[in-house]
Order: C-alpha cells, then structure tokens, then sequence
C-alpha cells in the first residue's frame, strides 16, 4: 500500500492511502514511523502506525488533561474512556504517564491532605471519603493519613464553634453541637473528646438561666395561646430540654417567670 497523503487537520493529521483507507495520526506517530507521501507500508506496518497512533493521541489527551491540574489515575482513565480511546490502549498509557511521574495516586494523596492540613478543616474520615471518590486505592489513603496528626485543626475548629455557640446555647448543647460537628467532618471520637478537655467548657448556671428567659421571652407568648397552668409549664419544660437546657435550670427559671 501507498500513502496518497498526509494533511494537516487541527491537532491531527489525516493519512490516506491508494486502498482508500484513511486514518487519523498525530505528529509524533509521522516522526515516529518516518511517513511521508508515496511510501510504500505492508498491512502489517499500518496495524503498528494505526496502533501506535492511539496511544500517542490518548498520551497528548492525557497531557492536556494534566496540564490544569494534577490528576489521579482513575481521573485520567475516565477521559480517556470519555474520549474513546481503545479500552486495549489506555493501560499501556497510563503505564507510560505513571513510569515518569505525570501520575502519581500517592504523591496526589499527599498534596490532597496537605492542603486540608494547611487550610481545610476536614478529619481523616472525611478526606478518606473524598480521595476515594476519585480511585485512590485504600492502601494509599491510609498509608499518607498515618503521617498526619489532625488534633491541630480539629483544636482549631473547635475553638472557632466555640466562639460561635457561647451565648447563644447553654454548656451542655454547646459541648453536643461541637461533639456532633466535629464527627460530621471526618474527626474520630478520641480527637474530638480531646478538643473537648482542651476547650474545657465549664457550665455556668447564671449564664445558662440569662439563655433560658431569653428563650422563654420568645416561645411562651405562642405556647401561652394554647396551654395554660401544668400544661404550659409542661411544653415550656419539652421545648427547653430539647435546645439542651438542664432540667434543674429549666424547673429554677420557670418557678421565677411563671
């Protein structure tokens, strides 16, 4: 066979031949394979050309992919599926992409938590979800999370809810609310528990009976509506202990408004 042709086509080039096959080919497969018009190639060299031609093209999609951001393998598979790269080419380039390092899960991993570590307020729990998602292996997640210590921005987000919550719910919500959202972004309950004796809140009645009327200043006028003598002091009592008031404090503060 013949080649009639070789035609530039944007990133591509368009090869033809005498059969009247024609095939789409990067640069480096011509450079590669030496083409150039009115050579002559047996069917066996176009299997290697059209062979080779995929990988170069999957390898430039995976460049171009790579060059926004860094990628894990599974990002960089899942393009080139979406590009329709043959299923048989697309290991052999991301062989070739993770032999000089243009994708490395661990590496990726690494600069995944760092950053959290740095900036982020997320727990290991969380990050571990989240890497996951994008085909890091277990191994490799747990490997890079023993290196961590996440009691400093576990402390520091404590400290930043504390801050939030304080005259707003007595001590004993306050301890819940931080407690629950720490868990909720991916601390383990020993580090929380830890957050917890540094910040060492300490129930102030005085402070929890200024809440409580402050409280009852907004919700008795709706209950007083509805109920009246042990039935209101009963649902005044409900809607105080759900908010996380002490019972003790509650019965203390009712005697005195009622």
């Amino acid at each position: 066979m013949k080649i009639t042709k070789i035609e530039k086509k944007k990133r591509l080039y368009l090869l033809e031949l005498d059969s009247k096959e024609k095939l789409y080919i990067t640069e480096d497969t011509i450079v590669h394979f030496m083409l150039s018009k009115d050579k002559i190639i047996s069917q066996e060299e176009l299997k290697e050309i059209q062979s080779f031609a995929q990988f170069s093209y999957g390898k430039n999609l995976a460049f171009y992919f790579l060059s926004f951001k860094p990628r894990t393998e599974k990002e960089v598979k899942d393009y080139l599926n979406k590009h329709e790269i043959e299923e048989k080419i697309i290991p052999q380039v991301l062989k070739d992409l993770k032999k000089d390092k243009w994708i490395d899960d661990f590496q990726y991993t690494q600069a995944f938590i760092n950053q959290n570590m740095a900036n982020g307020d997320k727990g290991a729990y969380v990050l571990s979800q989240k890497l996951a998602q994008k085909g890091i292996s277990k191994s490799t997640i747990d490997e890079a999370l023993s290196e961590q210590d996440f009691f400093p921005i576990a402390n520091k987000a404590g400290q930043k809810l504390y801050k939030k919550y304080t005259g707003c719910y007595p001590s004993k919500a306050i301890k819940d609310k931080i407690q629950q959202n720490l868990l909720n972004k991916g601390f383990d309950y020993q580090t929380t528990k830890q957050v917890l004796e540094t910040l060492a809140i300490k129930k102030d009645q005085e402070d929890d009976l200024t809440l409580i009327y402050r409280e009852l200043d907004k919700i008795s006028p709706k209950y007083q509506k509805k109920y009246e003598g042990f039935a209101l002091k009963q649902h005044l009592t409900q809607a105080l202990a759900r908010k996380g008031y002490d019972f003790s404090d509650i019965a203390s503060a009712l005697r005195d408004y009622l």
